[in-house]
């Protein structure tokens, strides 16, 4: 499975939807994600691939993980994914 079908798969179990429903261009509001659902999201994305997220959930701007959109959330973690591969 990829990185996109995996967080698409883990955006889809918080927001309620399948994972067909979700479009790279949504926002986490557009699914309808709280920020109690984007603390089950980092936890389920840091588990599913063994990684850490700089994310703190008090300063969400200020911690170098850009969540604005699905796009942005899986180019995140396909950085953070190529940093420990380097």
């Amino acid at each position: 499975m990829s990185v996109h079908q995996k967080i698409v798969e883990i955006l889809a179990e918080q927001a309620v939807l399948e994972p067909n429903e979700v479009p790279l261009t949504a926002t986490l509001e557009d699914l309808g994600i709280d920020s109690m659902n984007l603390v089950e999201i980092i936890f389920a994305i840091e588990e599913s691939f063994d990684i850490q997220i700089p994310f703190n959930a008090n300063e969400p701007e200020a911690a170098g993980f850009d969540i604005s959109s699905v796009t942005s959330i899986v180019t995140a973690v396909e950085g953070l994914l190529a940093a420990r591969e380097a």
